[in-house]
C-alpha cells in the first residue's frame, strides 16, 4: 500500500560492487601506465642529430647533448634554434607516448 520507491530490486548491491571492482582496477591501471610513462625517455634531435635533447614520458628534461662543430660563438642564435627544434622534436614524442599509454584514460577525462 505504500505504492512509492523500494529501491534497486535483488541485484542492485551486487551491480555497484561490481562497479566499484572495475573503477579499481581502471585506477590501478591507469597508475601503472603513469609510472611507465615517468620511467620513460625520448629523444628529439635536430641538425642531423648534432643537438639532442632527452625528455622523460612527462616532458621533464633529462639531457642535452650538443655537437662542439655546431657551436659557433659567432651564431649563437643558430645553436638556439637547434636546440628549441630538438627539444620540439622530444615534445611530439613524448606526447605520442603518453596518448598511446594513457589513451583509454584521456578519454574518459581521468588524465
Amino acid at each position: 500500500m505504500y505504492g512509492g520507491f523500494r529501491g534497486g530490486g535483488g541485484g542492485g548491491m551486487g551491480g555497484m560492487q561490481q562497479m566499484l571492482k572495475q573503477a579499481q582496477k581502471m585506477q590501478e591501471q591507469m597508475q601503472a601506465a603513469q609510472e611507465e610513462l615517468a620511467e620513460s625517455e625520448v629523444e628529439g634531435a635536430s641538425g642531423g642529430g648534432m643537438v639532442k635533447i632527452t625528455l622523460s614520458g612527462k616532458k621533464e628534461l633529462k639531457a642535452v647533448k650538443i655537437d662542439p662543430k655546431c657551436v659557433d660563438a659567432d651564431d649563437i642564435e643558430m645553436l638556439e634554434d637547434l636546440i628549441i627544434a630538438a627539444f620540439g622534436d622530444a615534445a611530439q614524442k613524448a606526447d605520442k607516448m603518453s596518448e598511446e599509454l594513457m589513451g583509454p584514460f584521456g578519454q574518459l577525462g581521468l588524465f
